[in-house]
Formats: structure tokens, sequence, C-alpha cells
């Protein structure tokens, strides 16, 4: 075999030093600088000619420098030989902008695409993308991995007496189905209308919630305000508990302050974007998940199967 080595961003140091001691191989070196201007520039510090290479890196804020990061790591491990280049993204920024919603509006997840291809990466490795179907956009191999059974186990210790999992709107029903059939659950919906990025307001609740212990399940949790809108509206119709689960916790904005609502009792991510500290919250490591994903896409086994 050739041998692989493991590259990260800034925004994901930690993370892939998790991943590196699930795997027991060293993370290798790379300096990234920034002239007084605020390029980036990045020196691999050492050899990968003819190695498998794998870059661990999120786009979370500040985005654009993350990404940006990404890319010039990419040319500078293409340039200098490396054999294959797979991006580690375990947050895909710029994943809410998938489609034409409106006139005269950027598909920024396509050309995000667009990037990664150009920049020379031949398979990207992610984690719940906001939309499916962005896996579309590119023409290289993309594995989108199921971050909702990382909250599997941690369900299972809180011993609720009559637990349901809910769909915090109509876009994520396919998730909470596919989850709640992997615990043996019933589920419910929270429809409701959103009238601009960042704001929504709930409408209705589709099924019984009377007396249950809510588990919502969503992608990621942003400005929190859906996520405590919902649990509300949850409480109201007469839900005993209320705890959301969000493979990526973005928490930007207000978010910490609409946390300290009484409507919502817990919120559990991932560690796939670096957040501060917070009485409600609770981070599970998805570190040990990529590392099996990494070890067998460089020995070409199933990713797959590990969800089947």
């Amino acid at each position: 075999m050739r041998g692989y080595k493991i590259f990260a961003g800034s925004a994901c140091e930690e993370f892939a030093k998790d991943v590196c001691d699930s795997l027991e191989v060293p993370l290798s070196g790379a300096t990234l600088k920034r002239f007084s201007d605020g390029e980036i520039s990045v020196q691999i510090s050492e050899s990968v000619r003819g190695r498998d290479v794998f870059i661990i890196q999120s786009t979370g804020a500040p985005s654009n420098d993350n990404l940006m990061e990404l890319l010039i790591m990419t040319d500078a491990l293409r340039r200098s030989s490396a054999q294959s280049i797979t991006a580690i993204v375990p947050y895909f920024g710029y994943a809410r902008q998938d489609r034409k919603a409106a006139p005269r509006v950027p598909i920024t997840a396509r050309l995000v695409a667009d990037m990664y291809e150009t920049a020379g990466i031949e398979r990207v490795v992610t984690m719940d993308l906001h939309a499916g179907q962005i896996q579309g956009f590119f023409d290289i191999p993309v594995d989108n991995l199921y971050g909702a059974l990382t909250f599997q186990d941690y369900i299972k210790t809180k011993n609720l007496p009559n637990p349901v999992i809910a769909s915090p709107d109509i876009g994520g029903v396919a998730r909470a189905r596919y989850f709640a059939s992997i615990l043996g659950l019933e589920m419910v919906i929270v429809d409701k209308r959103r009238e601009k990025a960042n704001e929504s307001e709930v409408m209705n609740i589709i099924g019984d919630v009377e007396g249950k212990d809510i588990i919502m399940l969503d992608d990621m949790v942003d400005t929190a305000g859906t996520m405590v809108k919902a649990a509300a509206a949850l409480k109201a119709r007469g839900a005993t508990s209320v705890m959301a689960c969000a493979t990526h916790g973005v928490l930007s904005g207000k978010a910490y302050d609409n946390l300290e609502s009484d409507a919502l009792d817990e919120l559990v991510i991932t560690d796939t974007l670096i957040t501060k500290p917070h009485h409600k919250i609770k981070v599970l490591t998805v570190a040990p998940l990529f590392a099996e994903v990494i070890r067998r896409v460089y020995h070409n086994e199933s990713v797959n199967s590990l969800f089947s």
C-alpha cells in the first residue's frame, strides 16, 4: 500500500488530532500563515509524493476563510505530487443555498462544489448535508454520513418514559423517519412557515404529543430560533419534555440567548464545529466515525455498510 497522510485546517485541528488518535497515526504537518492583508499562505512540511492524502477541514464560520484554507491546502498538496486528495469536511458550508428559491439568487452550493473539483479534490466525505441532492452537484464521489446515528446510544441512556421523534419542519421528515425507524419510535412533525432566512413561525403540530418526551432531530442548529419556537409549540400541546438533537452546532447570532428559553430542555450536538460551552448543550464526538471512514476509503472498503 502507498500509505496515507492526514492534514488539518485551522478549523479542525483538535478534531483532526482525535481522528488521528483513533487511527493511531500522526497528524501531518502544514504551516498556515496570513499576509498582512489577510491572504492565506500554506506550506506542506513533509513529503507527500505518491501518498493518499486526507484534509480535515470544516467550512463553518468564518466560512470564507475556512473554505479558502481548504482549497489552498489542496492546491499545495496537488502540486506536491500527492497520489490522491480526499476532503474530510465534517460541516459543509454554503449547503443552505442549494436551489433558486427566488429570482436572481445564486446556487452557491453548486459553485462551492465546482471550486472543490477545480482545486484538485478527488473525493469528499461530509456529514448530514443540508440537502442530499448536493451530492449531485459533484462529479466526484461524495460520502454523506448520517450524524443521527451518533445520538442513538445517548438517547437510550436518557431512559425517557414516552419518547417520540419530531421533525422541526417538513424538509426534515425523511431524516426523522429514518431515525424513528431505527429506534422503533413514533414520529410527529412541526409544520412551520419561514418568511425569511433565520426567522420562522410555527404553524401546526402534526401528531399526538400529549404527555410525550419529544426528541427533535435536525441537521443543524443556527440561531436556535426555530428549535425554541418548535419546542414551545410542542409544550403548548402537552409535551412533557423537549430535547433537540442537531448534528452541526452552528450557533450564530442570538443562539445562546435563545437557548435560555425554558421551552427547550437540552440541545445535543456533535463536534463537527467548535462551539462555546453552555449548560444546556451536550457535545458528542464523531471523530471515531470519521476515522473509520478514512480507513475504509483508504482500503477500498464499503462505507455504506456502516449505516446499514
